[in-house]
């Protein structure tokens, strides 16, 4: 039987095979005192031989990832997976705040082999191309959760916030915006559509969490944010 351990903000917490592990806002994660969040909101336990993933919350979702972005799932209320990597990344929002943890299972029961690529300057999630100001875009928004020192909160930004970030008007970033979660609404990621009693933090949180998870955007990416603001800068957008 693997050994599972949990990293969240620089801790590490073991776990047993006896006795379940909870995450949310009450549990052996507690996260923090956010009434958006789940007391308890996932489920970490062994069953039948394996440790299996479950959300045992009524409406918060998670992405889970295996450590190179190539496996890529959404976890809905009731669901469980199978831990079967050597490094899962649980990525998930509540209210107006993204949160991330680490699985790390020693002898997993799959390994996965990083395989080559070129960078031909164009950064793609199935066979969807992003422009450079769509990659932008999302980086404005993914800020807060890519500069966090290890893998604790964040807030994302409003559009207006991410928008005045870049030096872009809200007209044109509303307008990507649109055209970005349209690109991913097509290829089958969960939640980037609007609609009567969804709210248009949830759809730009669940964009952030699928950029993330799936590594489109990284911390090394943030310099082209940089760039771009400087360009900005004083110049207005148009």
């Amino acid at each position: 039987m693997m050994d599972v351990t949990i990293e969240y903000a620089g801790e590490y917490f073991s776990l047993a095979e006896e006795k379940p592990f909870y995450v949310g806002r009450q549990g052996d994660l507690e996260l923090d005192d956010n009434l958006f969040l789940h007391r308890q909101f996932l489920e970490i336990s062994n069953s039948d031989g394996l440790w299996w993933l479950s959300n045992i919350g009524a409406r918060l979702t998670a992405t889970v990832t295996d450590s190179s972005g190539g496996v890529n799932a959404w976890l809905a209320p009731g669901a469980r997976l199978p831990i079967v990597f050597e490094q899962t990344s649980v990525v998930f929002t509540a209210g107006p705040t993204t949160y991330e943890f680490t699985i790390h299972a020693k002898t997993p029961e799959v390994k996965i082999t990083p395989r080559d690529a070129t960078d031909d300057g164009e950064s793609t999630i199935g066979h969807v191309p992003l422009t450079a100001s769509q990659k932008l875009l999302i980086l404005s928004l993914a800020e807060p959760l890519l500069r966090r020192e290890g893998t604790g909160t964040s807030e994302i930004p409003s559009s207006a916030a991410a928008a005045k970030r870049l030096g872009w008007t809200s007209t044109r970033f509303n307008r990507k915006l649109d055209n970005v979660c349209d690109k991913f609404d097509r290829i089958g990621v969960q939640g980037m559509r609007g609609g009567q009693g969804k709210l248009a933090t949830n759809r730009r949180a669940r964009l952030v969490e699928h950029a993330v998870s799936s590594r489109l955007v990284e911390r090394d990416d943030l310099v082209l944010l940089d760039a771009e603001a400087a360009s900005n800068d004083g110049t207005g957008d148009s």
